[in-house]
């Protein structure tokens, strides 16, 4: 195969090298990022963006905190596809907007996000939402469409207790994850 579409051996040494430094960096980008991470359902893997700090910090002192972890509240349930499908979709566009410094200074749920959610708080409490407040009657369209009450219309601060912005937990300690750059480098760049 090789040999078809490369016929000479300098153009398959040069394919070969080219398709090595592809694979090698595509690995590289996949330890630095900690991608293999979010397969998880561990809390701490948000703060692999530093921007998620305050909100990994009030989910801390919060009351879900010993009942839901992020995934819980931030991903669908209804299949291990869609779950997996949808950290996927949400993550790359975490990356984007993270790598690209766009994030704003007060993260916000999009609608997709934000169905979710509610689909979630509905999920968990469900009887209270049946038997005694009668809510969980909005659909997805009803969200999108800023039509009716969600639950954090009322719970804005549940389970992220306390202000979540990047400068409204500054006293917050967390541990955040050790940088993917080999001590070595890092030494060489701190001189520069």
């Amino acid at each position: 195969m090789l040999g078809y579409l490369f016929p000479t051996i300098q153009l398959q040494m040069i394919a070969l090298i080219f398709g090595g430094i592809f694979v090698g960096l595509t690995l590289y980008l996949v330890y630095a990022s900690k991608a293999y991470s979010y397969l998880s359902d561990n809390p701490a893997v948000c703060t692999n963006c530093h921007v998620m700090g305050p909100y990994y910090a009030t989910w801390q002192h919060s009351s879900h905190k010993n009942v839901a972890n992020c995934n819980d509240c931030h991903v669908p349930h209804s299949s291990i596809f869609a779950k997996y499908y949808f950290k996927a979709i949400d993550g790359l566009r975490h990356s984007y907007i993270f790598t690209m410094r766009k994030e704003p200074q007060r993260i916000q749920a999009i609608p997709s996000s934000q169905a979710v959610i509610y689909e979630n708080c509905v999920r968990c409490h469900s009887q209270l939402n049946q038997e005694f407040v009668k809510t969980g009657m909005l659909s997805k369209s009803n969200i999108k469409q800023g039509n009716g009450t969600a639950c954090w219309d009322c719970h804005r601060e549940v389970p992220h207790a306390g202000k979540t912005s990047l400068s409204g937990t500054p006293n917050a300690i967390l541990s955040y994850p050790k940088s993917a750059i080999p001590d070595w480098l890092n030494k060489h760049l701190q001189k520069k």
